[in-house]
């Protein structure tokens, strides 16, 4: 039987969680104030939030609502009521951004009636050691999933008292985003847990919206469109308009030598016969067929027709990328983008880069662009933005409009022309560096406060603004083209008309794929409310238990423990292992990736990794150290692809590594497929190993040699840069291990194979006080 709530017995709510609230029909309601207003102020709910609040407060719930109709709101009330009733508990406020995060604990000061100490920010500007502190003395914790997902690996963040976690643009709960991890530990351990998830714009996927969905263990719905009648008296009118224009015949020839080199490169392709001559090879269907391909190749395929066609494709696809912005975007970015062609076919070895670099069609509509760049020919599009924009701060001075661009280059022109014109406008971009543009998060927070304040007309920005971006009055906003996605275009039409009256501009070129992606992006918004609605209706065929099938291994009593490197990414095994319940310590290790126990250290590699080390030398001083160090080393390799076609090097070479290590060092070499066999292995040795008696293990490994001789070469051995070929001279020269300890520099550097530097370093670990 499906269970609605995802939880086991042990997992589901307390009674406590039943308190009261004036949606409890099993209690009288009593005339005090509502629980959920009793801590906000300077703001009255409207009714269609407090209807939403009744689904949120007996269910993890999905929020889906226009942007500017105050989700914030709910959050706020939700809030007040988990607050009041647990006391003692925390809220979790989670944003993708350090600008949202800021913006929702902006409005929790001007609306929440709690002391400022109370509310705490995380961001990755925060030392882990801060946060930790922090978190115990803060009611509500504003941060980004990134920083926080660290926190509760490394156990710095308790969830088991955080009575609500909030998860804003909460259609980012795919994949391998931190979202979906957090909410998988909450969700484990959390004493009363509670899910408010909120978002302008889930998907337009029925899959995408459920994995949402499942990865939040939502258990109710809550849809809102503008047609709603209880949103409806609300919402502010924004007018959309189209605006045709007409592709320049100028533009034509160098049009028709791009399509002539995108076909070219497939028809070639086909030849190879992996594209099948009735098959559809839009952008997708080349990323899909590359996929495949690519996995062919991991496999151990290297023949010439895979790697060919691996290769036309990626041609094919910058061909294609050419086409897209002479289309949509003009002449100058893709000037710009020749001229990158060009730079990279100079030092790259990418052989797609090269082969297209000296492609006759893309030679010749180069020369073309450049002909067209002297003689000052641009898309229409440029003159109509600078025609619009210009009326529009003559009708009114002090007009706000935001203009979005898909492509940087192209935004960073657009602003460009508009303040040779006298038009006072500023780039908003992301964060990466990329020809000289790129803000930092506080240059893009002053930016938008000074875009608030009037302080300059126009906002050119690309993507980053189309989320969260919280400017009250934006008069205008323009589509410098249409962009097929649906969850994007209802972001960039939510910049306006939250206050008053809002007006959107979409600029289209006819007869390009401007037109295809207008219709794109219509049809795929009306079909996410289709689903919307049909998930709503039919919600609880969708709610399963989430239980990992490794579960079983890990028993609930044992507490099992794994010291991880900390400089191993907090992802993918690490993560797994969490989710198994496993204790993650993370330290710095001279020796291992992980250590399961006090004698078995793990040297984890995925293969690529593994044949490296092979070829640069790494992997044989690395099992050197795992033997000296550790009764019971292990090697892991992950991944199910060929390991002897990584490389250019003979598979002789890699079997005879293999040889050495299993026979010579005695280090077993096992073979995992993904990152959860690979935990699933650790979590089932560090159970055998780990004797639930005692809470600590030593961390340096275990293995005792039998003589004396043997015990003074091993703890010699383990100083700086020794290791057991060194280790016997040093005792040979100073006959003791204490004489090797009261050794000076100077002293131990007539030792063959000490330098300078060597000798200060074991003086350093020797002389200096521990812990400093």
């Amino acid at each position: 039987m499906i269970e609605t709530t995802g939880k086991t017995a042990e997992q589901a709510p307390r009674p406590l969680e039943r308190c009261w609230n004036k949606y409890s029909y099993n209690i009288p309601r009593p005339v005090k104030t509502p629980m959920y207003k009793m801590m906000i102020k300077n703001i009255t709910p409207r009714l269609y939030q407090e209807s939403i609040l009744s689904t949120c407060v007996d269910k993890n719930c999905l929020v889906v609502l226009p942007t500017g109709l105050g989700k914030t709101l709910i959050a706020l009330m939700l809030t007040s009521q988990r607050l009041k009733c647990f006391p003692n508990s925390k809220v979790l406020f989670l944003a993708p951004t350090r600008p949202l995060v800021e913006q929702h604990l902006s409005t929790f000061l001007k609306h929440f009636d709690i002391e400022s100490d109370e509310l705490a920010v995380f961001t990755g500007q925060v030392k882990p050691d801060k946060r930790a502190e922090m978190w115990k003395k803060a009611k509500v914790v504003f941060s980004t999933p990134q920083g926080l997902e660290n926190d509760i690996i490394s156990n710095r963040t308790d969830l088991s008292d955080v009575s609500l976690v909030i998860f804003d643009e909460a259609h980012r709960a795919t994949g391998e985003y931190a979202y979906t991890f957090i909410s998988k530990q909450y969700n484990r351990k959390a004493r009363y847990p509670r899910v408010l998830a909120l978002t302008a714009s889930p998907g337009t996927d029925t899959e995408k919206i459920k994995e949402v969905c499942d990865n939040l263990y939502i258990e109710g719905v809550e849809l809102r469109t503008d047609q709603d009648p209880d949103v409806k008296p609300y919402i502010q009118e924004t007018d959309v308009v189209w605006v045709p224009l007409d592709f320049p015949k100028e533009f034509g020839r160098v049009q028709k030598h791009l399509k002539d080199c995108y076909e070219s490169k497939l028809a070639e392709a086909r030849n190879h016969g992996y594209v099948k001559k009735s098959m559809g090879m839009g952008k997708i269907g080349i990323l899909k067929l590359q996929g495949a391909l690519h996995s062919e190749i991991a496999k151990g395929d290297k023949s010439f027709e895979i790697l060919k066609t691996v290769s036309l494709l990626a041609e094919a696809m910058k061909a294609e990328h050419a086409i897209e912005l002479l289309e949509t975007q003009g002449i100058a970015p893709l000037n710009a983008y020749f001229c990158k062609i060009y730079e990279e076919a100079q030092t790259s070895k990418v052989k797609a880069v090269k082969n297209l670099a000296i492609d006759l069609n893309i030679k010749s509509a180069y020369i073309l662009t450049r002909g067209l760049i002297e003689e000052e020919v641009e898309h229409p599009k440029l003159a109509m933005v600078k025609k619009i924009i210009s009326d529009e701060v003559n009708k009114k001075k002090d007009v706000k409009i935001i203009i979005f661009n898909q492509y940087r280059e192209s935004a960073k022109n657009t602003q460009q022309e508009l303040e040779s014109i006298g038009i006072t406008s500023k780039l908003f971009v992301g964060q990466a560096k990329k020809r000289g543009t790129g803000l930092s998060q506080k240059e893009q927070k002053n930016m938008l406060e000074e875009f608030k304040n009037g302080e300059f007309n126009c906002l050119v920005a690309t993507s980053v603004a189309e989320e969260g971006i919280d400017i009250p009055r934006v008069d205008l906003v323009m589509f410098y083209e249409p962009v097929p996605s649906g969850i994007r275009t209802i972001q960039r039409r939510g910049r306006t008309g939250r206050q008053e009256k809002g007006r959107v501009l979409v600029l289209f070129t006819k007869g390009t794929r401007d037109e295809g992606y207008r219709w794109s992006a219509h049809h795929k918004e009306k079909r996410m409310y289709r689903e919307l609605d049909t998930l709503k209706a039919k919600f609880h065929g969708f709610v399963e238990r989430k239980d990992s099938n490794l579960d079983k291994y890990i028993s609930p009593e044992t507490n099992l423990k794994v010291i991880a490197d900390s400089r191993e990414k907090p992802a993918g095994v690490i993560k797994e292992l969490a989710d198994m319940g496993v204790e993650i310590d993370m330290k710095t290790l001279n020796v291992g990736d992980y250590l399961l126990s006090s004698r078995v250290a793990v040297e984890y590699k995925k293969i690529p990794d593994f044949v490296d080390s092979i070829v640069d030398g790494r992997l044989l001083d690395q099992i050197k150290r795992l033997k000296n160090t550790f009764e019971r080393p292990i090697i892991i390799v992950e991944g199910d692809g060929d390991i002897y076609s990584q490389r250019n090097i003979h598979p002789n070479a890699i079997r005879g590594m293999l040889a050495t290590i299993i026979v010579s060092y005695g280090i077993p070499v096992l073979q995992t497929k993904n990152v959860r066999e690979t935990a699933s292995l650790m979590s089932v040795i560090a159970k055998r190993e780990q004797d639930p008696d005692f809470k600590e293990y030593n961390p340096h490994g275990s293995r005792k040699p039998m003589t004396l001789k043997e015990q003074q070469e091993y703890i010699v051995s383990s100083l700086p840069g020794v290791g057991p070929t060194l280790a016997k001279p040093l005792l040979e020269m100073f006959g003791s291990v204490k004489g090797v300890v009261i050794a000076s520099p100077e002293e131990l550097q007539k030792v063959g194979k000490i330098g300078v530097k060597k000798a200060n370093e074991i003086q350093r670990v020797l002389g200096e006080r521990y812990g400093g």
